[in-house]
């Protein structure tokens, strides 16, 4: 771990994210800072939905990140993220990304972990660059259900249209997973071991990793955006920016990353 990443861990919080935002906008920000919530009391993902945090059975942080690049050269971050957010929870879990992937962990275009087809994570990632002389910071948060899915889903009520999925199925016949502390902390690593490759290289070095991990490749769906109509077409892929492509008949069309929906069509 970078010994310029400051750990915070807090007890309650309203959002983690929100505190480093906070902090950027104040330009309080220097070294990167990863800030854990035991609970965050009003946790957010995409286009403004709720995160729902159980203490113990969820873990929430945030990571504020400079990079020397302006905010339109960091396309395809999210992917990153869900990249390192696999390797992190396979060291944290002592097991083999093969493995994980064989037992259906997944990522669904542009932000979403999912274990087969129920959702295991999310990412939201918010910042921007003060002046064109500054870093570009970016707030990378992300949600991870640890255990006790069938309870987290209970308390969602239905908000999901995907199940709930959580860490402890990658191990139902072994010993239970490491405590939250561990687990951060091997994410943090992973975190920034990914991060200083993407600032260095790009999406396109990790374009190839990505689409191994794709949920829905070579499957009909549908994408939907706030203001937007749905468009559906059969996902082919993503570009070197990390855009996805879309296949309609004989053409193919980008949809950059925004707040967008991915389906699966029935």
């Amino acid at each position: 771990m970078s010994p310029n990443c400051i750990l915070e861990r807090v007890a309650t919080t309203k959002s983690t994210n929100d505190d480093l935002l906070a902090r950027w906008r104040a330009g309080e920000l220097i070294d990167p800072v990863a800030r854990i919530a035991h609970q965050q009391t009003s946790g957010k993902g995409r286009a403004g939905r709720v995160w729902l945090s159980n203490p113990e059975d969820t873990l929430c942080f945030s990571l504020a990140y400079p990079f020397h690049k302006r905010p339109n050269e960091l396309s395809g971050l999210s992917l990153v993220i869900g990249l390192a957010a696999i390797s992190g929870i396979a060291t944290a879990l002592g097991l083999s990304e093969d493995a994980l992937h064989q037992q259906g962990l997944r990522l669904k275009w542009p932000n979403d972990l999912l274990l087969n087809n129920a959702k295991l994570g999310g990412i939201l990632i918010e910042g921007g660059q003060s002046n064109p002389n500054s870093p570009t910071w970016m707030v990378i948060g992300l949600g991870l259900n640890l255990r006790n899915p069938a309870l987290i889903e209970k308390d969602l009520e239905g908000q999901s249209s995907f199940g709930v999925a959580a860490l402890d199925q990658f191990m139902p016949h072994q010993s239970s997973i490491p405590d939250n502390e561990f687990v951060w902390l091997k994410l943090i690593e992973s975190f920034e071991k990914h991060l200083a490759q993407f600032e260095q290289h790009g999406f396109g070095y990790f374009k190839n990793s990505w689409e191994r991990w794709d949920a829905f490749n070579s499957q009909s769906v549908c994408i939907s955006g706030a203001g937007k109509e749905p468009v559906i077409g059969i996902s082919s892929g993503i570009d070197d920016t990390g855009a996805l492509l879309l296949k309609q008949h004989d053409k193919l069309i980008v949809i950059h990353a925004g707040d967008v929906s991915l389906r699966v069509q029935s």
